[in-house]
């Protein structure tokens, strides 16, 4: 799967690309049935909402279960960031999001490289956020909200937050997100389950709570370029992987053969 020259404008411009219903009900099926199991494990790879016992983010998920061993090497997937990245790539953190029904929390204002420079040595902003709607995605239930060509300034001052929710982000200043937003505006991403999602590690983004009834689950894969790779190992592996091997795509089959 290569990406248009069209697609690729708008995600340099944008900074974030929504691909529409890219992988099938019967492929997002079998990713969301493992799910279950995934999350009734005593692992600390399982972080879980600081108000209720329901899981917020699940991490590590390649090593942990074998179908998103080869989900993370899916071609819809690895190969549209080669063609971005243009050079071989790693593995760098593979989690899903889950914004339960009525009770999901929040994610701050942030952008990505804070937490991959600060914490992982990253020096480069060049990592990149592959998505997957495993949920239908509405206004409702917590999408995605970015402040669009936000990620042309590279980066922005950050603060580690540790304690608006449990899981620790390096969080963007309220002033800052107004001038920008001011500027750019601010676009929720949206789409029905199997839609994928592109952005860049300097896009500031965020999501609300979920007040709806309806569940917002989304698996997330970063990658980054092997000469971008992390200079600190700090963080447990869950959070970002040591393996520096170079990911090479599977089959386009490789979920349902």
């Amino acid at each position: 799967m290569t990406l248009s020259n069209a697609q690729l404008a708008e995600l340099d411009n944008e900074g974030f690309l929504v691909l529409p219903e890219m992988f099938s009900d019967q492929e997002v099926d079998i990713i969301a049935a493992r799910l279950p199991q995934i999350f009734e494990a005593d692992d600390p790879a399982n972080i879980i909402e600081r108000h209720s016992a329901i899981v917020r983010t699940a991490m590590g998920l390649h090593t942990r279960d074998d179908v998103f061993a080869k989900l993370v090497r899916h071609p819809r997937l690895i190969e549209p960031a080669a063609q971005i990245l243009g050079e071989p790539m790693y593995i760098q953190q593979v989690k899903v999001n889950v914004k339960a029904a009525f009770s999901g929390e929040i994610w701050q204002w942030h952008y990505d490289f804070a937490t991959h420079h600060e914490e992982d040595g990253v020096e480069k902003p060049l990592a990149l956020n592959l998505h997957i709607f495993l949920d239908d995605v509405n206004e409702f239930n917590g999408p995605l909200c970015f402040i669009p060509k936000s990620h042309k300034y590279e980066q922005h001052q950050a603060a580690l937050d540790d304690q608006s929710t449990s899981y620790p982000l390096w969080v963007v200043d309220e002033d800052l997100v107004r001038e920008l937003a001011s500027e750019h505006g601010i676009v929720s991403a949206t789409g029905k389950r199997g839609t994928m999602l592109i952005f860049h590690d300097t896009l500031v983004h965020s999501s609300a709570n979920n007040m709806s009834p309806w569940d917002r689950t989304i698996f997330s894969l970063i990658v980054n370029p092997l000469s971008n790779a992390a200079t600190k190992n700090d963080r447990p592996a869950y959070k970002h992987h040591q393996d520096f091997s170079p990911v090479t795509p599977l089959r386009d089959d490789c979920l349902v053969s």
